[in-house]
């Protein structure tokens, strides 16, 4: 059994998990769903720094990347806007992750560099995208006339 014909779609499944989560983090905070920002039951205010700018890019990067859309550009972006939360935020209050919460922001942004790295897998948008041009690309075979195939 060759074991890594499994390597595409669980890159795809990691991809659509971790974004979900990512994703679901920005909408808690940016509306309030899902027991709110850190489990207030509330929304960040409006344009308020870092936390409603932090939630957008979840929100909107974490979508494109769920979807396997531009998914390098995002899952980057992704991956700094947690190593900004992880290094401003979170190590400022103690060394260790465990101490200072910032367990989550260490998760995601390793998580997303290791998307930005290998790429979205072939469930997404963008490998839709890159075989249609390459079908599109593909030169078209060249028939011979029946006549020239005895001579």
């Amino acid at each position: 059994m060759q074991i890594n014909r499994f390597d595409g779609p669980v890159l795809s499944l990691f991809r659509i998990v971790t974004s979900l989560l990512f994703l679901c983090h920005g909408l808690a905070s940016m509306f309030g769903v899902f027991g709110g920002n850190r489990g207030t039951g509330q929304a960040l205010a409006f344009g308020a720094w870092p936390g409603w700018w932090a939630a957008l890019i979840q929100v909107v990067c974490g979508g494109l990347v769920l979807a396997g859309f531009l998914t390098r550009v995002n899952a980057t972006l992704s991956s700094g806007s947690m190593a900004y939360a992880y290094f401003v935020v979170h190590l400022p209050q103690d060394f260790m992750p465990l101490r200072n919460g910032g367990e989550l922001a260490a998760l995601f942004c390793w998580s997303f560099l290791i998307i930005a790295v290998l790429g979205p897998g072939p469930w997404a948008i963008d490998a839709l995208l890159r075989r249609r041009r390459g079908a599109l690309a593909a030169p078209r075979p060249i028939h011979a006339p029946a006549h020239a195939e005895g001579a």
